[in-house]
């Protein structure tokens, strides 16, 4: 009935409204007419809006003269503020808006404390408005804010009894408790601020083993608003430390318990602290059996001494099928198909074969890898061969491996005896090669997010000895067949840092060398080229190295780095950034003969869910040309 009789009321407006205007037209002629009340209520009722069932208009205007950094705080929160529009014209009468005006100054000066100013002034008057809605005006004046005098932090429980008995870890943990607290004397104090700075102090305590961490009824913020000062007083009463005790798992059906129990990596009895339970979640989704999972504590003090730790995970299928179809600068179109069994023959081991089918590559790799062993260790057996086209060459290519792998949070390690056979063919140049070696991997982490990264480092090292024989033909030259023992050594360092105002920067370095005598042929796969997207840009796959009969062929020591600034695109598209790089590189037989080539350019990101997607446009100052880059994801 409401909303009908406010229809009916509309319609008589509009109805004036017109008849109104049909008469000034009719007047027109004769003479210029302004009819500024009829124009105003047009346009009152042109700006009408339906609210669900209530038609509102703006009661009255509402201007505000305070400081800029508060002004969202008090237009958010001030009713005068938040009733300016409301159902109804005639829901704001007279009597209602002057009981509005006489509760604001309270109500701002109420929200301005939280933000430290406890002598604020706040005026409201009704200002001249020329026959139209009401118009109040409201001034504040901050006056100057409260800052932090003294703190006082003392603390109970558990571990203030330990630290008075000379426990060296209670001592230590006490000491960093209060090292940590934010909100130190100087500083300008907010409620926002005291609030994190007890919410965060209290979680970085209970993180660190004592669970059951609480503030005292003695923890008090004192005002003295006179003086602008705040004097803080925090009691904290610890509880208990936490010791974990035995793993309550949910979730299983098809893959085995121990896995689960071998990825813990810590005992009963273990102190708690969350990082623990952080990087055994960690574990649990990197293992290639769950789709997700999650660790918790059970926070009871009754059995803090042995804390019961929930796992609950969800596992993946025992089979998994994946079909993909994608684009790289380097390799061209490409389709490939992933098949994983995660219980061959109903072992406790996982299989997994990759076919990929591309322009200029076809490849397929397979490994077998078991279920977590003591020690983070899995077993793994492996295996791949290739077909790939570039720089007017032809490499075949296979190996096999056998050896363990172990992976903590930060760090990878792959420990493996290979057989790798290479055959390079062109025109200019025909090698073979064949080699065994005994292989040692090694990759850090240390980011602030391993899809994404901004700050941090990683580090990936590769050490090898063994044995290699081969042949070459330049031309149709015949090289001597040689053998003999060699080693090989790799390295990859990138650096991720932001630069502050929104730049960040990356830059990596990466340096190889095989070493043996020169007689000694070696698979092309154990040497090095340089060139493409995540090596130098501006110059195709695989198109830098030593040149032999007009050939470009691989080298045994390579150098290349690079050095990128990006920042976002537009504060209001954050993930589109735009970058500017330089990278330079080579590979040759002889660090003599070393000489870097350079690319310079420009690059577009999308940072999304899944990784980096980049666009590059390079010059490669040495080709005197432009080439198009485009990859996704981070190499390590």
């Amino acid at each position: 009935m409401r909303l009908a009789a406010r229809a009916s009321q509309l319609a008589r407006v509009l109805v004036v409204a017109h008849f109104a205007a049909l008469f000034a037209a009719t007047l027109s002629g004769c003479a210029s007419f302004d009819f500024p009340d009829l124009n105003r209520a047009t346009r009152a009722v042109a700006s009408t809006l339906g609210r669900g069932d209530a038609l509102t208009v703006a009661a009255f205007e509402f201007d505000l003269q305070a400081p800029e950094r508060l002004r969202k705080l008090l237009l958010n929160h001030l009713d005068l503020a938040r009733f300016q529009t409301a159902p109804a014209a005639e829901d704001i009468t007279t009597s209602e808006l002057d009981r509005l005006m006489r509760a604001a100054p309270a109500q701002a000066r109420a929200l301005l404390e939280t933000e430290g100013y406890f002598n604020a002034t706040v005026a409201v008057d009704r200002v001249p408005n020329a026959g139209r809605l009401p118009k109040l005006n409201m001034t504040v004046t901050t006056g100057p804010g409260t800052t932090v005098a003294t703190v006082e932090l003392n603390a109970t429980g558990a571990l203030d009894a330990a630290s008075r008995s000379g426990d060296p870890a209670a001592i230590e943990a006490l000491a960093q408790w209060r090292r940590q607290w934010p909100l130190r004397s100087g500083a300008a104090f907010t409620q926002r601020d005291w609030a994190d700075a007890k919410n965060g102090s209290l979680a970085r305590l209970r993180a660190a083993g004592y669970a059951a961490a609480s503030w005292g009824s003695e923890t008090r913020a004192r005002i003295d608003a006179p003086e602008n000062r705040a004097d803080l007083s925090l009691v904290l009463d610890s509880g208990p430390l936490f010791r974990l005790g035995a793993l309550q798992i949910e979730g299983l059906e098809r893959y085995e318990e121990d896995a689960v129990r071998r990825l813990a990596a810590f005992g009963n009895g273990t102190p708690y602290t969350e990082t623990l339970l952080v990087e055994f979640q960690e574990r649990l989704q990197k293992v290639g059996l769950f789709e997700g999972a999650s660790v918790e504590l059970d926070a009871n003090p009754a059995t803090a001494q042995a804390a019961p730790v929930r796992v609950h995970v969800k596992e993946l299928t025992k089979q998994q099928a994946t079909i993909g179809v994608g684009y790289s600068a380097n390799t061209g179109a490409r389709l490939s198909i992933e098949h994983w069994n995660r219980r061959v023959f109903g072992s406790n081991w996982t299989t997994r074969n990759k076919v990929e089918l591309g322009q200029t590559k076809q490849s397929w790799e397979g490994d077998l890898t078991s279920h977590p062993l003591d020690g983070l260790n899995r077993n793994l057996v492996a295996g791949s061969a290739q077909r790939l086209d570039s720089a007017d060459q032809q490499l075949l290519s296979w190996n096999a491996r056998i050896g363990r792998t172990q992976d903590t949070t930060r760090i990878e390690r792959l420990y493996f005896v290979e057989l790798t056979h290479a055959n390079l063919s062109s025109d200019a140049l025909t090698s073979n090669g064949a080699a065994v070696s005994a292989n040692y991997h090694w990759i850090y982490r240390d980011i602030d997010n391993v899809l994404l990264p901004t700050k941090g480092l990683t580090v990936a090292v590769q050490a090898a000895l063994g044995h290699s024989t081969g042949s070459a033909t330049v031309g149709t030259d015949p090289r001597p067949q040689a053998n003999g023992p060699f080693g090989r050594t790799y390295t990859r360092f990138t650096w991720y840092e932001p630069l502050g105002a929104g730049w960040y920067t990356t830059a990596r370095i990466e340096a190889g060398g095989v070493f043996t005598k020169e007689v000694i042929r070696m698979p092309d796969t154990l040497l090095f080229r340089a060139g493409g997207d995540n090596s130098v840009r501006g110059y195709g796959y695989r198109t830098l190295g030593p040149i032999v009969n007009g050939a470009v062929t691989s080298g045994r020591i390579l150098l290349t780095g690079s050095a990128e600034v990006a920042r976002p695109v537009s504060p209001a598209y954050p993930a589109f950034w735009w970058a500017a790089f330089i990278d330079a590189g080579q590979a040759a037989n002889r660090l003599t003969d070393l000489r870097p080539d350079f690319g310079y350019g420009l690059g577009l990101r999308w940072r999304s869910p899944v990784g980096p997607l980049r666009l590059d446009v390079a010059y490669g100052e040495a080709v005197r040309q432009f080439r198009t880059h485009f990859s996704i994801g981070i190499a390590f």
